[in-house]
């Protein structure tokens, strides 16, 4: 007989189920333990920390970018502004996908290779996250109205406006002024991080880069309550940033058109000082460029274009260019002679030949006026026909009388030789050659024929057309010195200015200051007197003057002429021309204004260089504000 089937066990079930419900309830308790000290340990403990984490998600610290200072020319006209303009910036970390975005930007406003990679090594230079890079630096109001139709799309990208750099002039002032230009990623390896924070340019030029400093400013901050796109809902706080200081230059923006239209079309250049201060009233360089083209990045080809140029428009002539100064040496050498006694006012070449020999050598060191069939020579020459006929054959026999010694005593006593400028930091030294310097640099010792050419300003002797007018200035002053400078006024001369300041030029008697004065009075104003030879430049410049003008005329040799053989321009090709010189300070009886005029390649100084200096003096001393300043005193 089969067994009974067995009843549920209804208490081992209820057992079993309590068991699971305890456990089960027991692992929520343990849970909710767990999630209530975690919640404390974030909440309460780590509350700090995660309300600051919350915080940078929100609030972001943003450089702002101060206002870089106004620049002026001496009579208050800015040459150096600041224009505003809209850039595209982009914001890395509000942006999902950094190449789709540079895609879509492209198709907007159309972004080149270079731009595109200049874009990201302005990015890998950022000093702190959230802060934004320009992508672009111009927008035209097309592409801003692009930018902002498709703003929805873009995250993390932002139209900006910004001050950049401006110059109202272009080119006339390039050289004179220098420029600013964007920060590299070698000037990014110097630059103070905190300084330049918010700032993509910097000076890299002449005065914008001497004066970086002071130009500059300080930068500000503000803090911003931002939204999840990254735009600001609300300043939370600020430090303002301080603009840099302005400052105002001595050039004069007059004087500088007018230098630049007597130059013409022409290589050259022209750089004018007041010698009463050293303040630099001109300094043109031509050919030049526009550097408002680097302010915000020039394209390659463009830059190639200026780069490649024969011209070379980019290099600074008035103050990196050393040319031979020629008979512009003339009245140095003469006054270095009187100084020491080796020569006399009434010393007097006979019956002068047009040429010089050396004892013992065959070697004919000729005169500019001599000819192949033996014509030539100045007849009769004591000292002041020798400066206003340009006897090179008197310079010749004095330079060989005093020696190179102390010729470079002596010339070094006016500059020569050496760097005196202040705020022009491409300026040169130019060359005062001696007796050691030509055993240091060729090994080998100084001939007799290096002093010969030494004399009238050719041979190793170098010097730039800054370098020149400032000794055309000392010599104006009768010997009292200056340092040229750019600045006028704004902010403090540095230090080292005067460490520049070369001491007075006292060891000369009055009288020959006059007779070097009346003999480059005599190189204008000559024919002017009804009898004997004219000045050399005379013909040129000498007539209806209104004014005394003290000058002198040079040419510098570029290709050497065979012995024997006369120098013909017209056989020469354009860039083998002597470059053709003159200097000249005005009124002689007190002179406002010194300058030097370099025409490359131009040929006889009289003739080429001479009418320019006549039309710049004329401007200053005649018409510009300097003149109606003068009759309003």
């Amino acid at each position: 007989m089969a067994e009974p089937l067995a009843l549920k066990d209804h208490t081992g079930e209820s057992r079993i189920f309590f068991d699971r419900v305890t456990l089960g309830f027991g692992f929520l308790i343990l849970l909710t333990l767990f999630l209530v000290a975690r919640m404390f340990y974030l909440q309460v403990l780590q509350h700090d920390l995660f309300a600051t984490l919350s915080d940078r998600n929100r609030i972001q610290v943003q450089s702002l970018p101060p206002i870089r200072g106004l620049i002026y020319d001496r009579n208050g006209e800015l040459i150096a502004d600041n224009m505003p303009t809209f850039q595209l910036t982009l914001t890395k970390e509000r942006v999902e996908n950094l190449d789709a975005t540079l895609a879509k930007l492209d198709e907007l406003v159309g972004l080149s290779e270079e731009e595109i990679e200049s874009f990201k090594k302005r990015m890998s230079r950022r000093q702190r996250p959230f802060e934004s890079v320009p992508v672009l630096y111009r927008l035209t109001p097309e592409e801003i109205a692009r930018v902002s139709v498709n703003n929805y799309a873009l995250p993390g990208v932002e139209i900006e406006a910004r001050l950049v750099r401006h110059y109202p002039n272009g080119e006339l002032m390039a050289h004179a002024l220098g420029s600013v230009r964007r920060i590299n990623e070698e000037d990014a390896k110097t630059l103070d991080s905190v300084a330049y924070s918010g700032t993509d340019h910097l000076g890299k030029l002449g005065v914008e880069k001497f004066y970086e400093k002071k130009l500059l400013g300080t930068v500000g901050y503000q803090q911003v309550e931002t939204d999840a796109r990254g735009r600001v809902m609300k300043v939370l706080d600020s430090v303002p940033p301080r603009p840099g200081q302005d400052l105002t230059l001595h050039v004069d923006v007059g004087l500088q058109k007018a230098a630049s239209e007597a130059l013409g079309d022409r290589r050259g250049t022209v750089v004018a000082l007041d010698p009463a201060t050293g303040g630099i009233l001109a300094l043109v360089s031509k050919p030049s460029y526009d550097p408002n083209l680097f302010v915000t990045g020039i394209d390659y080809q463009s830059y190639a274009e200026l780069r490649d140029s024969g011209d070379v428009p980019l290099f600074n002539r008035a103050l990196q260019g050393q040319y031979e100064p020629g008979s512009t040496l003339k009245p140095f050498i003469a006054l270095t002679g009187l100084m020491t006694g080796t020569t006399t006012p009434e010393f007097t070449i006979h019956d002068d030949p047009g040429w010089f020999k050396l004892p013992n050598n065959s070697r004919l060191y000729r005169d500019w006026n001599w000819k192949k069939d033996g014509r030539g020579g100045h007849g009769d020459v004591n000292l002041q026909k020798a400066i206003y006929r340009s006897c090179n054959v008197y310079f010749f026999d004095l330079a060989v009388k005093l020696g190179i010694d102390r010729i470079h005593e002596n010339l070094a006593l006016f500059g020569f030789g050496l760097n005196t400028a202040i705020d022009l930091p491409e300026a040169r030294s130019g060359l005062l050659p001696s007796r050691d310097w030509k055993r240091a640099t060729r090994g080998l010792p100084w001939y007799p024929g290096d002093t010969v050419n030494i004399g009238i300003g050719q041979g190793d002797m170098l010097v730039t057309p800054l370098q020149l007018a400032t000794a055309v200035a000392t010599l104006a002053n009768r010997g009292k010195t200056v340092v040229p400078r750019m600045l006028k006024s704004g902010v403090e001369l540095p230090e080292q200015a005067k460490a520049k300041q070369l001491d007075d030029v006292e060891q000369v008697p009055e009288q020959f200051w006059d007779l070097i004065f009346e003999s480059m009075g005599m190189v204008v104003h000559r024919g002017n007197m009804g009898f004997g030879e004219n000045g050399t430049a005379w013909a040129y410049i000498g007539r209806n003057i209104a004014y005394q003008m003290a000058g002198k005329s040079g040419t510098a040799q570029v290709v050497g002429i065979p012995q024997g053989e006369e120098y013909d321009e017209e056989e020469l090709a354009e860039r083998h021309r002597k470059h053709a010189w003159f200097v000249a300070f005005a009124p002689i009886e007190d002179p406002k204004i010194a300058l030097a005029v370099l025409v490359e390649n131009g040929g006889g100084g009289s003739a080429v260089a001479s009418p320019v200096a006549r039309k710049i003096l004329d401007y200053y001393l005649l018409e510009s504000r300097y003149k109606v300043a003068q009759l309003d005193d």
